[in-house]
């Protein structure tokens, strides 16, 4: 009789998050802080092509100083909208509710985040905030900007109210989030993961949330006493029944100065992944970056005043908030500057998510450097309410937080899906993207330096080849966006099935398979060594990871 030696069966993987659980109502109750990453990307990109699309419109009635295609209400009513929903329902939620969410529990070496339910009842109070926004948008067609200023917010003849409780319950929110990663990062970091082994996006998002948690209680109680002003005339901040407007844009610009970092520092932490991972290398100072992403976080606090030159501060006050302004372009450019310290003698691999970071290096040096400039009073004074404003706000904020944001879907997309996208498309969409965003807002720079208004409905006959460039660069624009995400969209059902770790990056999230399952790990990974640690093999970290 001969003995036949059986080879145990490999054990079978458990189910990815996806197929783990089948049904809407799967989705629809999970606590799976994964899924519910995926549920924010479908409503926030609704709200970005939402957006999108009131942008195009008035800037088709832009294409000539005459009326085109609507009448001046109607397009006082699109630029806000426009800016309501890219700010407020796009910007600020994108990155930390979507790849933060998602990625943050993975490179901390955890099962989910801190407080699963809340982080389900963040994204049901997001929508049901975003549609009280979206119903007062379009019932009443509020008409103030985004900035919601005062005295006109309090006479405008539109419904106001609805808008502003509906981003007062966004604000709630975020709120929610920004404590459950704050706790997340505190208390549920994986064996040996000390404060300097934490990865950098990791920082960024821990920053980010400080100042939703701190910041954004003063922007929800600014602006329900907007809406109550506008509704019952308490005279809080109208001039014309005893209030105070420059109170108004103390409160208002305390929060949305800082919101300013809300947007960029997650852009800044995605940027800080990709740079090391498809350069092969260290990043050049971890603690630089790392310490940066707080400096701008408590810096951002103090700057608030230069968005105020023109309101009657005195020349005192202008001088400090100039210089604190100062102190954050300083850290910014101490993450510029490692950023391509890094990239220097690495080995360096060209794909999507890097061409997208080269794209985000221009604008955001450009932009930034022109944030400088309109820190200065002297050029403040000459630049401000025009289009140099515009096209400031828009390198900084949209260039640099969509580039990353792209960056991110497409760096991350195979580790939440298991799929690889088209390179080709990928760069060619990337290509397009920055194309699109100079050829918009770069004449911006000129009409504004030229003297021409912000919001102007009309405008002098000089200033019209600098709209159709402007015009036809939107178009370019949203049309290699729409490039981009359709890449996506087809990969998820053609792409092909990705290995675990297709970028050979060395930051924890790809420690699980891709995408991970239910419970991100099979058994919690042990840290002991700090990331970006491409002196090791993928085996040897696999090795350290789980020793068992």
């Amino acid at each position: 009789m001969i003995a036949v030696k059986l080879e145990p069966e490999p054990m079978a993987l458990p189910p990815d998050y996806l197929h783990a659980k089948q049904g809407p109502m799967s989705w629809l109750t999970t606590t799976d802080h994964k899924r519910i990453a995926l549920m924010f990307y479908g409503a926030v990109l609704v709200m970005f092509l939402l957006g999108g699309v009131f942008a195009l419109l008035f800037r088709t009635e832009l294409l000539s100083p005459r009326r085109d295609i609507m009448d001046a209400t109607t397009y006082n009513k699109l630029f806000t909208w426009h800016g309501i929903v890219m700010v407020w329902l796009f910007l600020i939620p994108s990155i930390p509710n979507i790849f933060g969410n998602f990625i943050l529990p993975l490179q901390l070496g955890a099962r989910d985040l801190a407080f699963p339910r809340l982080n389900l009842a963040s994204f049901y109070v997001y929508l049901v905030g975003a549609t009280i926004v979206l119903s007062g948008l379009f019932a009443g067609g509020t008409d103030t900007g985004w900035t919601f200023y005062m005295p006109y917010s309090e006479n405008t003849p539109v419904t106001l109210f609805p808008v502003v409780f509906g981003i007062f319950v966004v604000g709630i929110s975020s709120i929610f989030t920004g404590l459950n990663f704050i706790a997340t990062v505190h208390m549920l970091r994986a064996e040996g993961m000390t404060w300097r082994r934490l990865p950098l996006f990791t920082w960024s998002i821990y920053a980010t949330s400080i100042i939703l948690v701190l910041a954004t209680p003063v922007l929800g109680l600014s602006l329900i006493l907007v809406g109550l002003d506008h509704v019952f005339h308490l005279g809080v901040f109208d001039p014309a029944t005893g209030g105070d407007p420059v109170l108004f844009q103390h409160l208002f610009w305390f929060y949305s100065h800082p919101a300013v970092y809300i947007m960029i520092l997650p852009a800044m932490g995605v940027i800080s992944e990709v740079v090391p991972t498809f350069a092969h290398r260290r990043p050049s100072s971890y603690a630089a970056i790392a310490l940066s992403s707080l400096g701008i976080a408590f810096g951002g606090f103090l700057a608030w005043g230069h968005h105020m030159f023109v309101a009657g501060i005195s020349t005192l006050d202008a001088g400090v908030f100039g210089i604190f302004s100062m102190f954050v372009a300083v850290f910014s450019a101490i993450k510029v500057f490692t950023w391509v310290a890094t990239l220097y003698r690495g080995d360096i691999v060209f794909s999507t998510p890097l061409l997208y970071f080269f794209g985000f290096l221009f604008l955001f040096v450009f932009g930034g450097m022109t944030g400088v400039a309109v820190a200065t009073q002297s050029l403040d004074v000459h630049w401000h309410d025009t289009y140099f404003i515009v096209a400031h706000f828009h390198f900084i904020m949209v260039g640099g937080s969509l580039t990353s944001f792209l960056a991110a879907a497409h760096y991350w997309f195979p580790k939440m899906f298991g799929r690889l996208y088209s390179e080709r498309v990928g760069l060619l969409a990337a290509s397009l993207v920055f194309m699109g965003f100079v050829l918009t807002f770069l004449p911006q720079f000129l009409l504004g330096n030229a003297g021409m208004p912000r919001r102007y409905y009309s405008y002098p006959a000089e200033y019209q080849w600098l709209h159709v460039l402007s015009t036809g660069g939107s178009y370019l624009l949203g049309s290699a966006v729409l490039l981009a995400l359709g890449n996506l969209a087809l990969a998820l059902a053609y792409g092909a099935r990705s290995e675990q770790n297709p970028w050979e990056a060395r930051t924890f999230e790809w420690l699980s398979p891709s995408p991970p399952p239910e419970h991100n790990f099979e058994s919690p990974p042990v840290i002991d060594r700090e990331p970006y640690a491409f002196d090791l093999s993928e085996e040897q970290i696999r090795a350290r990871a789980f020793p068992g």
